[in-house]
């Protein structure tokens, strides 16, 4: 990327179209930019708001050359893309976040020794790829403990947990031969994430953390202010920027993290706009969303702080239908994401509620 912003009526390629990808279009679209969705599956969100939409698999080098040259530069709204899909890419385009980034990212193996060599504290970790292996990391790390796959897993998919060592077998079953990876449980307070971005000039920004409360795996409500000390937010927003200055990053990511007695433990990192960072689109000026457009377009990082405080709450499968009486719901701001099959656990929108400052 050179120094001069990308200009007006440019093309973003996003690869990936659902919810995030739709957002990012929204704010892409404010800022003078239009935006062409790359998804395998037709119809999807993203291609509601966007300019152009490409359905081809992501095996399909022809289209890939050819999205590629009708656009100016590359960014994502999720993790697990191909290795040979992002080489075609970039033998035409830059992407950002960089290509290290998401290899860090896809597998959680690697993202952890990453985190765990920058001085950061994480769970207690191991390589499982069989029986053997588990039976060592057990004997290491002890229980309770989760073996999760090192790569593809989200939203609680991908994870068996182990109460004691006789769980061994079933958890190792449900990983269907993928390799994996331990985790030892971390005895935490609350879960916190910080979204922060970082552009191409070295210049960092961070919203103010967000306190996340997960059911089944999946975020259910992330609440800003989250209830840290003063010195535990500026950890967290120091870390959150020691991560980004490491992988020369470009754009917008999550770090989640567990508060405990012996410091902030990081859960994981995604190199992308994130599910805990919705409340920023009605806390701040400019959200999450414009500051990932801000940073792989080339412009100055926009000022995050936030002006209210917010909670904002997923609407999952069937909460769709509490619409009606949302809608009623003063200092509540509705995002949905225009999917037409409300399905148990899927993320069919969220809502901001927001608590004016002072």
């Amino acid at each position: 990327m050179t120094d001069r912003p990308l200009p007006a009526g440019a093309t973003i390629g996003i690869l990936g179209g659902g919810q995030l990808g739709r957002m990012l279009s929204v704010a892409a679209a404010r800022l003078g930019y239009r935006t062409h969705i790359y998804e395998p599956a037709a119809n999807p969100p993203a291609g509601h708001v966007a300019d152009r939409v490409t359905t081809a698999p992501y095996e399909d080098l022809d289209a890939l050359a050819a999205f590629a040259e009708a656009v100016d530069v590359v960014t994502y709204e999720f993790e697990n893309i191909p290795a040979s899909a992002l080489d075609a890419l970039e033998a035409h385009r830059p992407i950002h976040p960089n290509r290290r980034a998401l290899t860090i990212s896809q597998d959680r193996l690697i993202e952890k020794a990453f985190l765990r060599d920058l001085g950061l504290q994480t769970a207690p970790f191991a390589a499982v790829d069989d029986a053997e292996d588990l039976a060592e990391a057990l004997a290491e790390i002890g229980c309770p403990a989760i073996l999760k796959t090192r790569r593809l897993g989200y939203d609680g998919k991908g994870q068996a947990r182990l109460n004691g060592p006789e769980d061994a077998d079933t958890a190792l079953a449900a990983m269907a031969g993928a390799p994996s990876i331990l985790e030892g449980f971390v005895n935490f307070s609350r879960e916190v994430s910080v979204i922060a971005a970082r552009s191409a000039t070295g210049e960092v920004a961070a919203f103010d953390p967000g306190e996340n409360i997960h059911e089944g795996g999946i975020l259910r409500t992330t609440t800003v202010p989250a209830q840290l000390t003063n010195a535990e937010r500026t950890d967290a927003v120091l870390l959150a920027g020691k991560v980004l200055n490491a992988l020369h990053y470009v754009g917008v990511m999550g770090v989640e993290l567990f508060v405990t007695d012996a410091g902030l433990v990081v859960n994981e990192i995604a190199p992308r706009v994130h599910n805990s960072g919705h409340w920023t689109q009605n806390g701040c000026a400019v959200d999450q969303f414009e500051q990932h457009i801000r940073a792989v377009a080339g412009w100055p990082l926009g000022d995050g702080s936030r002006h209210a405080d917010v909670v904002m709450e997923n609407l999952i499968g069937d909460d769709i239908d509490r619409i009606p009486d949302l809608a009623r719901e003063a200092n509540t701001a509705i995002h949905l994401y225009g999917k037409a099959e409300a399905r148990p656990g899927r993320k069919m929108g969220h809502v901001n509620r927001i608590v004016t400052k002072g």
